[in-house]
């Protein structure tokens, strides 16, 4: 005689949606293209080329993302820009 029970096993899974966030790094009328290129490189990870890429950009675009995350990575990045006198938020 042969006895068996089966089983249903219901797998349950909570999907997390997670906004992601941006820099946006805006034009200025003070700070110099070596400057925001350093700055981009120091507090973003940017390597030269894309520091500079996104310079010019915000020069002749009036803006830029610069960083793509979630917002409390992005934060202490943004506020390291604002301290350094450029024009970012996040959005």
């Amino acid at each position: 005689m042969s006895s068996y029970t089966e089983t249903e096993e219901i797998l349950l899974t909570e999907e997390v949606v997670v906004e992601e966030q941006k820099i946006v790094l805006f034009n200025d009328d003070y700070n110099t293209f070596d400057f925001v290129i350093r700055s981009l490189m120091d507090v973003c990870g940017h390597d030269p080329i894309q520091a500079e890429q996104c310079t010019l950009l915000v020069h002749y675009k009036g803006k830029c993302e610069v960083k793509k995350g979630e917002y409390t990575e992005l934060e202490p990045l943004c506020t390291a820009l604002l301290d350094r006198g450029l024009t970012a938020e996040i959005q």
